[in-house]
């Protein structure tokens, strides 16, 4: 059985000392999140997500969610009971605003959690995580009716919220939809169409579920400018706040999925279902987008946690399976064999994994801060910045992220061998799980296209010079420290790898569009790798000023030093090669006819 423990020193390590969040105490919304709170905050979430939820994650893998003829829904053995307890200790409410029923805390730390839960049973983690993205569209667009109406129960989370987008005919492009809305004498308006691919759509843990519909009103335009949103719940809420009759929305069926089994990804039927419009009419795709931002950095910390807790799982049996032995002679001549630690191969899988995860780590948790920024920062260009970066990095972060998170899951399977394929094991669960990750909330190619097509030119190129620039000064700091310097310099290698590249779409995609679309992946990449590598630098800066002032905890940054200094041999090398990959351009991708495709007889 796979056992999960929170990462709680690497978390405080990037809060505290990487992000320096106490120095930030004198500004508005920071003033509580001391150090001594952040510690008390992940130490009983790590306690939570390990001893509630992680026992949770196979059964929900295995039992499943059940739908009844009636067209409710049964989520697995325990998640009632685990949701409850959520709920009791606040998890929901860390970074919800207090106007609201909220701690009012800062997203980094919530973000922390967020992984623990993700990591603990990605499933469960679903069900508030779709809820904490209603609530942003709410606070962003939402009347203030609205907003009392559905928020205070929503932060408690005594009501659980979903989005629904996606249709049967159209997913990535939404001005395809079908779903209608006719206006109603009393200001409502009917729903009326099938949404698919619903995560917690329909389920037991709370007596009503918010959910927000995209649809399109009588003469709208059939494009995504006629587009509106609408929230429509799942049992209509009389003047006095108690629940009234059920609305017309019910769930046709649950989909069967390769994994997250425990969470219920419903087709949801609206047949003249009462709803109301939220922020303006035909502008419902920007109030989505609200959502849709906040649950792809949700993905991305997905794809880390799977990565954290396959990699646990996998360096415990690398420590306890015995197989051969070490190339430089036994390890252990007593015992019949070494453990499969000591073979560089499984090395080179587990660096791979502890190197990916800490600095994904780190640049999640400098996402979520940067969100903080773009609200809580003290001067109007600070959050400007804030929000430019943060923009420009969500792809990279739910692209690459997940796309290096799958990987090192399937990896640490493989650490198990022929063990890793066998279901008791646990491992290709995790697999399986981390799998949707490159899919929702925007597939990875969207990704790709949303950041070279989009973020890239946006207001002149103004975030990837921010971004460069936030790097170059790190470098050159670097470069003056006789400890770091061989760190800085193949960062800086790197980080000139992508500025050609990025030169190269700037020079060549305007002529033949096909040639950003042909390297947007490998650009995604090459900027994952960078924006790790300097998350390195910035943790290996760190580490060595606190070994030099004799902090203690030395083992702790010693591997800190070490595993930058791998992540800069072994990572920053592709960055090369994804370049070239760029530079060759779409010709030979495009050349070939449809027809040519097709497999002959």
């Amino acid at each position: 059985m796979p056992t999960y423990t929170a990462p709680t020193r690497d978390a405080r390590f990037v809060i505290n000392e990487v992000l320096d969040l106490p120095s930030l105490n004198n500004q508005a919304g920071f003033e509580t999140a001391t150090p001594d709170l952040v510690e008390t905050i992940l130490s009983e979430a790590g306690r939570f997500t390990a001893e509630v939820l992680a026992p949770l994650n196979r059964v929900g893998d295995e039992e499943g969610c059940v739908r009844h003829e009636d067209g409710s829904v049964t989520t697995p053995p325990g998640f009632k009971d685990a949701y409850q307890q959520f709920v009791e200790a606040g998890w929901g409410t860390l970074t919800a605003p207090e106007e609201f029923g909220g701690q009012g805390l800062p997203h980094v730390i919530g973000f922390a959690v967020e992984e623990f839960i993700s990591a603990a049973n990605q499933a469960f983690g679903m069900y508030p995580g779709l809820a904490n993205g209603a609530v942003a569209a709410l606070i962003a667009t939402g009347s203030q009716a609205q907003k009392e109406q559905y928020l205070p129960r929503m932060v408690a989370g005594e009501w659980l919220g979903t989005m629904n987008l996606t249709e049967p005919q159209c997913g990535t492009d939404l001005g395809m939809i079908r779903t209608k809305a006719e206006p109603q004498a009393d200001g409502s308006y009917a729903i009326t169409g099938t949404k698919i691919f619903i995560s917690a759509g329909e389920h037991d843990l709370t007596d009503n579920i918010i959910h927000l519909v995209l649809a399109k009103t009588p003469g709208a335009p059939d494009s995504t400018k006629g587009i509106s949103l609408f929230v429509v719940p799942k049992v209509l809420v009389n003047e006095d706040g108690s629940l009234g009759e059920r609305n017309g929305v019910t769930c046709g069926s649950i989909e069967e999925k390769m994994g997250i089994h425990g969470n219920s990804t419903c087709l949801l039927n609206y047949d003249g279902a009462k709803g109301w419009l939220v922020g303006e009419e035909n502008r419902g795709l920007a109030a989505m987008f609200i959502m849709m931002n906040a649950a792809r950095l949700g993905v991305g910390i997905q794809g880390l946690a799977q990565a954290e807790v396959s990699y646990q799982n996998a360096v415990t049996y690398a420590t306890e399976r015995r197989q051969g032995r070490a190339l430089t002679g036994p390890a252990e001549p007593e015992a019949q064999a070494d453990p499969i630690f000591v073979h560089a191969d499984v090395r080179r899988m587990l660096m791979d994994a502890k190197a990916f995860n800490e600095g994904m780590r780190a640049l999640c948790l400098w996402g979520a801060l940067l969100v903080d920024l773009t609200h809580r920062a003290q001067t109007e260009e600070e959050r400007a910045e804030a929000d430019l970066l943060i923009g420009l990095l969500t792809p990279v972060i739910k692209g690459y992220g997940t796309d290096k998170g799958y990987e090192v899951a399937t990896n640490m399977q493989q650490v198990y061998g022929g063990h890793g394929y066998v279901r008791e094991w646990g491992m290709e669960q995790f697999v399986r799980d981390a799998r949707i990750a490159q899919i929702y909330e925007g597939t990875n190619g969207v990704q790709a296209m949303d950041l070279c097509g989009r973020k890239l030119p946006q207001k002149g190129g103004a975030a990837i010079q921010a971004f460069f620039k936030l790097i170059g000064d790190e470098i050159a700091t670097a470069k003056n420290d006789e400890g770091l310097a061989a760190l800085a310099a193949k960062l800086e290698k790197a980080v000139g790898d992508q500025q050609a590249a990025t030169m190269w779409f700037m020079q060549n995609a305007m002529q033949n569009p096909n040639h950003l679309g042909a390297g947007a992946h490998n650009y995604m990449h090459l900027m994952g790798i960078v924006t790790l590598g300097y998350m390195w630098l910035r943790m290996a800066r760190i580490a060595q000023q606190q070994l030099a002032s004799g902090a203690g905890d030395e083992a702790f940054y010693q591997a800190k030093l070490t595993t930058a200094r791998y992540y800069m041999e072994r990572y920053l090398p592709d960055t090369g090669s994804f370049r070239r990959k760029i530079e060759a351009g779409a010709d030979s991708m495009m050349a070939l006819p449809q027809e040519a495709f097709a497999t002959a007889a």
